[in-house]
């Protein structure tokens, strides 16, 4: 689940190949701002398809010429990144 008020924006619950789609579809919708940030904090759980959605929302940011960040990455999250090598490409801001 994504809630936002303004540019600021937090997701809750799971981040997993079950849910990710329709996150991104989620996520596509409510990120509109020029600049958005997006909350980790309350995320439950992750597997590689988080680290493809938060890289595919990085990408749909880039072509609509917005940027986005990401806060509070949860720490598997960022042992995912790293063992993949794109530490920054998500890096917290």
């Amino acid at each position: 689940m994504i809630a936002c008020e303004g540019s600021r924006c937090t997701m809750q619950g799971p981040i997993t190949l079950d849910n990710v789609v329709s996150l991104l579809g989620e996520g596509n919708e409510r990120f509109t701002a020029a600049q958005v940030t997006v909350d980790l904090a309350a995320v439950t759980e992750v597997d590689s398809s988080a680290l493809s959605l938060l890289l595919e929302w990085r990408r749909e940011a880039g072509r609509n010429g917005r940027a986005i960040r990401f806060l509070n990455l949860p720490a598997n999250l960022k042992s995912l990144a790293q063992l993949y090598g794109v530490t920054e490409f998500i890096g917290e801001a």
